[in-house]
């Protein structure tokens, strides 16, 4: 099986997982306990349109900030407890939900807190090749969904028997490898900086959580649910 790590743009036409780690992967991810699908959409207008259409709950940001008149933001923290009374929700972010339309190929959602699932159940999908791609931040290199990725690309690794890794792939496994330290870069990256500054310090402190849900989210049809 070929591994190999990406930026933005997934070089599978097989399986892909996308990771935005702070923090649209780790929102869908844990928005699957309370909710059966969710609905990305690339603008807020776009997800306002749609909300007339089928009803649901309106989740997004903009540069890390809730969006004037959504239901919630792109809170990992906030959605994990989230009672609504649809089993819809409508969901726009900066980045994530900007890569998952670029994609053409079986494609999951991956994150820290899923990362062993997320790596396991794309072994199961894949045929030839698993391509982790990583959503980055306004085109620029994100180190925590690096760190993410080099996480789900480990246990990829250690449940394929015949394994063919990237040299990128290579390096983001053993940038994981030690966890306190890969969690020290994560806690102090860019993104969780300025999180931080906007007052989202629980987001970053629970998506750097490794494997504490075996949610993984599939995209078909325009839609994420739970991959079975």
């Amino acid at each position: 099986m070929k591994v190999t790590l990406s930026f933005e743009e997934s070089s599978s036409s097989d399986v892909s997982i996308m990771v935005d780690a702070l923090r649209a992967s780790t929102t869908i991810t844990l928005a699957l306990n309370n909710f059966k699908r969710i609905i990305p959409c690339f603008t807020p207008e776009e997800a306002l349109d749609l909300k007339e259409k089928v009803g649901g709950t309106l989740a997004g940001e903009r540069n890390g900030k809730q969006i004037e008149g959504f239901d919630i933001g792109n809170s990992p923290s906030a959605i994990k407890d989230f009672k609504a009374s649809e089993d819809t929700l409508i969901l726009t972010t900066t980045n994530g939900t900007r890569i998952l339309e670029k994609m053409n190929s079986k494609v999951l959602v991956g994150s820290m807190v899923n990362a062993e699932s997320a790596g396991k159940k794309s072994i199961q999908l894949a045929t030839n090749h698993i391509d982790v791609v990583m959503a980055g931040v306004k085109g620029e290199f994100a180190i925590e969904d690096y760190l993410a990725a080099g996480e789900i690309l480990y246990w990829i690794s250690e449940n394929l028997e015949e394994c063919e890794l990237s040299e990128y792939a290579q390096t983001a496994i053993l940038a994981t490898r030690d966890y306190e330290l890969a969690k020290e870069a994560f806690l102090n990256s860019r993104t969780a900086k300025r999180l931080t500054e906007l007052g989202y310090r629980d987001d970053v402190e629970l998506s750097v959580m490794r494997n504490i849900t075996d949610n993984v989210a599939i995209y078909q049809d325009n839609e994420l649910t739970l991959y079975i």
